[in-house]
């Protein structure tokens, strides 16, 4: 047969076995796997990016984030990472890392392709659309779409009210950005300390603020931790409930750099944001004279009185009328809040249940509901070294659905749409 030119050829005309959704650790992972079965590239397998180049979500990050300070890039299968510049930024490293993995491999992506929707027909045919109208019908979706493209922001009191700039992790490029100005930084997770730490650094006045304690652990981040993280996750999913967040389910290390941070008073949260005012954040963890410092969880251990004198005084003032809390003048809120899964384009199949989430098989891919579906990205593959896996998996599983016997697919189809 004649190899597939997807720029001479309307993807309508086709029907594949699988469509990848998403180019990124997990979806070069699952296509790799998909080839290595014996599906061909264009043929029987492509890869739909939204990117305009390789890299995924990593080629948005800002150019501070260097390879050394970066957490967690792990190998793609067949083709090790190696050993590059420790101090070039990760998203120049990753994408390059990407894009040669996609040539070396021979991977059918095709880019930019932003996924609009997928349905699935009573037969079981699942028909992906773009944005610009393509259509592309597959017997199976593995979707790999990650969570850049939905960043979270918690609704605070005040939040519409405050005249200041606010962003998101996803909209920071510089520390420099914010010369000169008091910068509130919200959120428990690593991106949240690494700005902290970035920001001092810059001499930018920053203010950090958690829901609770800091989630610091001792614990070794090692393969025994990686299968506890994934079972914690998984007991969720398996009931329908939504995800924890990254933070809940790993903690955050309490690494020689985090370790000193903190002992110098510059790592320290402030206590919860109760909300904001015009100008303002209003803090419950300051104390009466705005130099309060509330449990910092695992790192209390290292805060003595020699610590809690280099932790500076906020300014601002008590809230009058008996509330409880501090008001600190502040110029920018910096959301390190997290992301939730990107699945707005799978909104038309009704995966949610009525505890957020999506139920899932115990291999972390397979959805029930909705036989030919496997979500990588989701889940306890939402990290990238769980992603890898899951991408494996998914292909085998995709593998696997696609090589049953048409009648079953059907049945499996009709049992579904009668459900």
């Amino acid at each position: 047969m004649t190899r597939f030119d997807p720029l001479a050829h309307s993807p309508d005309d086709r029907l594949l076995d699988v469509v990848v959704i998403g180019a990124g650790q997990a979806g070069l992972s699952a296509a790799h796997h998909l080839l290595r079965s014996g599906l061909r590239s264009w043929d029987d397998v492509v890869v739909l990016d939204a990117n305009d180049g390789p890299g995924g979500a990593w080629r948005h990050r800002w150019d501070s984030l260097t390879l050394g300070a970066a957490h967690g890039i792990h190998d793609l299968p067949g083709l090790p990472l190696g050993t590059p510049d420790p101090t070039e930024p990760a998203s120049r490293v990753v994408a390059r890392y990407y894009g040669a993995y996609e040539g070396a491999f021979e991977l059918p992506v095709m880019r930019p392709v932003a996924v609009a929707s997928v349905d699935q027909e009573p037969d079981g045919v699942f028909t992906v659309t773009a944005r610009d109208g393509r259509r592309w019908r597959t017997r199976a979706v593995v979707n790999a779409t990650g969570t850049w493209d939905s960043p979270y922001v918690p609704r605070y009191p005040g939040i519409a009210s405050f005249i200041g700039r606010q962003l998101h992790t996803r909209d920071y490029t510089a520390a420099t950005d914010f010369t000169g100005r008091r910068v509130l930084v919200v959120g428990g997770g690593t991106s949240a300390a690494q700005f902290v730490l970035e920001l001092h650094r810059a001499g930018v006045d920053t203010v950090w603020s958690t829901r609770k304690a800091p989630h610091w652990t001792d614990r070794a981040f090692d393969q025994d931790w990686g299968r506890d993280v994934e079972s914690a996750v998984t007991g969720r999913t398996v009931r329908g409930l939504a995800p924890l967040s990254v933070v809940a389910a790993t903690g955050l290390p309490l690494s020689r750099p985090y370790v000193a941070a903190i002992e110098s008073g510059r790592l320290i949260s402030r206590g919860p944001l109760r909300r904001l005012t015009p100008t303002g954040a209003v803090l419950t963890g300051p104390g009466p004279d705005g130099h309060g410092v509330p449990s910092q969880g695992a790192a209390d251990r290292l805060i003595d009185d020699d610590v809690r004198a280099r932790v500076p005084a906020l300014p601002g003032h008590p809230v009058p009328d008996g509330e409880d809390g501090w008001e600190v003048p502040i110029d920018v809120v910096l959301w390190a809040t997290g992301f939730r899964a990107s699945l707005g384009h799978l909104s038309p199949l009704h995966l949610r249940e009525p505890g957020g989430g999506i139920v899932m098989e115990t291999d972390g891919v397979t959805v029930p509901k909705r036989p030919g579906l496997f979500l990588v990205g989701y889940g306890a593959s939402a990290s990238t070294l769980g992603a890898t896996r899951a991408g494996r998996r998914a292909a085998r599983a995709a593998v696997r659905f696609v090589s049953r016997p048409a009648a079953e697919d059907a049945g499996d189809a009709k049992e579904d749409v009668s459900a």
